[in-house]
């Protein structure tokens, strides 16, 4: 639903390999680099999160990026922790947001809740 978005990380090589490698089953990659250096990362050359360097830790958000299936969610959930992150909850349906409700979710290095979610049926 958003167009871009953008957020500070402590460490810009390791907060740019963590979203490429937990983001790779969402076919999500490096699109752009910015003249401040910083990364933008989507899919088909549009870059949707920019990632900057922050001089202070950020504040923790909650990111949530559409799959396309189910073995997706679960493919970002694999990707994720294999990247670093902290389980924040493995991939399932969660019906008290909707009975189509499948998420996986994962804290990155900088304590971002990035969450992998499809809101179809199986």
């Amino acid at each position: 639903m958003f167009d871009h978005i953008g957020i500070g990380v402590r460490d810009l090589d390791a907060g740019t390999a963590f979203f490429l490698a937990a983001l790779a089953p969402l076919r999500i990659e490096l699109v752009m680099r910015g003249p401040d250096g910083s990364v933008g990362l989507g899919r088909d050359g549009k870059p949707s999160l920019w990632l900057s360097p922050a001089s202070t830790a950020p504040a923790p958000l909650h990111l949530a990026f559409v799959a396309e299936s189910r073995e997706q969610v679960d493919a970002f959930h694999a990707a994720a922790l294999a990247a670093g992150a902290r389980d924040n909850g493995g991939p399932g349906l969660r019906p008290h947001y909707h009975p189509n409700y499948y998420a996986a979710f994962a804290i990155g290095p900088d304590g971002h809740n990035v969450e992998a979610v499809i809101h179809r049926p199986a």
